[in-house]
């Protein structure tokens, strides 16, 4: 993995997780975890988006429209988990 990857992963995430942050709704929880709940939220939106058979590309608009529905989904279910 190169130095650029790196980047490119951080900067999808960044974006998804903020994103993910504003369609949800709540309290932040400020850049590093929205990274981490972004570049989880890749993970996540890919695999949903294999399920259901939708195939998006692998272009950079596309990693971080998957990578916000799955940090949505992410953020969605830790809010649940949180209020309980």
């Amino acid at each position: 993995m190169t130095l650029e990857q790196i980047v490119v992963w951080l900067v999808i995430g960044a974006i998804a997780g903020w994103a993910a942050g504003l369609i949800v709704k709540g309290g932040g929880f400020g850049l590093a975890i929205d990274i981490l709940v972004g570049i989880a939220g890749a993970f996540i939106g890919g695999w949903l988006a294999s399920i259901i058979g939708i195939n998006v590309g692998g272009g950079f608009v596309s990693s971080v429209i998957v990578a916000i529905a799955g940090a949505v989904v992410l953020l969605f279910v830790l809010r649940l988990l949180r209020r309980a």
